[in-house]
């Protein structure tokens, strides 16, 4: 009883807080939905006789998708439709998420990178938790829902224009707005730095005025690493689409990026952090080329 009260209380506050707060702070929202699910799904595996047989509609449009759990033929409730291990996948997305946009509201102090090519212009911070961030910013003459579609929907069609990947696999769909990727990169000029493959989380959050794409490293078994590639990992990458002020045919494109190539020692300091902005700088322009292309007329 003590721990059907503890629950309900939760749903409570949260349905209380929704109206007011939820859609202002998405990331509470997302860490709500996540609690409520999994205490109703291990009330669910116990078989409490507590659990009612349906989830009230009112969690159901909290939870802004028709995630309500299922009566069974036995009158049971069967589990939440995301397992222990999507739900993790999409708290990894929010958290990602929720610190790549306290790094762009922060007053940061960047840096200008000399290096300055495809119209971007690359700045760097020192940043705790993460090291060195690259941060591109560059006005695009593409829409918002263009680059949206390139960037995340069309995520697998990437190498047939940007010709520094070799392989993009989505391994895994949770939900509409997070994916489970495998990307490999191709052998560059000199192969310097080495070939590198990465798993990761790769989750979306929208707005009236933005589109916001975060990555972050995951683990999944079992994916060994890719033959001849070094596994490294995106410590944080976000890119924020927003249209430009009086001209919504275009966009405007920031893009952070942390990274740990797991290079060996050989490899300067200095080389990699001009690898880094080179490879934004380098995205940026093929992906601008291949829209321009591909724009409809």
């Amino acid at each position: 009883p003590r721990s059907r009260a503890m629950l309900w209380a939760t749903i409570k506050l949260c349905c209380g807080i929704a109206h007011d707060h939820l859609r202002r702070l998405p990331g509470l929202k997302v860490t709500a939905i996540t609690a409520i699910q999994t205490d109703m799904t291990g009330l669910a595996v116990r078989r409490s006789p507590h659990l009612p047989s349906k989830i009230p509609r009112y969690i159901q449009q909290l939870m802004g998708k028709e995630t309500a759990t299922r009566p069974e033929p036995d009158g049971g409730v069967s589990p939440s439709p995301f397992s222990s291990v999507n739900l993790s996948y999409i708290a990894q997305g929010e958290r990602a998420l929720q610190q790549a946009l306290s790094i762009l509201q922060q007053h940061t102090s960047w840096q200008a990178e000399t290096m300055l090519d495809a119209g971007a212009v690359v700045s760097s911070a020192a940043l705790p938790g993460l090291g060195k961030v690259f941060q591109a910013e560059v006005v695009l003459a593409v829409p918002v829902a263009q680059l949206h579609r390139e960037l995340f929907e069309r995520m697998e069609q990437t190498p047939q224009w940007n010709p520094t990947l070799s392989q993009v696999e989505v391994l895994q769909h949770v939900g509409t707005d997070t994916l489970v990727t495998h990307e490999v990169t191709a052998p560059s000029p000199g192969n310097l730095v080495g070939q590198r493959d990465f798993v990761s989380i790769q989750h979306r959050g929208r707005s009236e005025t933005a589109v916001c794409l975060v990555g972050t490293a995951t683990h999944v078994e079992p994916l060994p690493s890719q033959e001849g590639c070094i596994r490294a990992e995106f410590r944080l990458s976000c890119i924020v689409l927003q249209p430009l002020a009086g001209d919504p045919g275009c966009t405007r494109f920031t893009w952070l990026l942390s990274m740990d190539l797991k290079a060996s020692g050989w490899i300067p300091v200095s080389v990699l952090n001009r690898v880094l902005p080179q490879s934004q700088t380098d995205f940026v322009e093929h992906l601008r080329r291949h829209t321009s292309a591909t724009a409809c007329p």
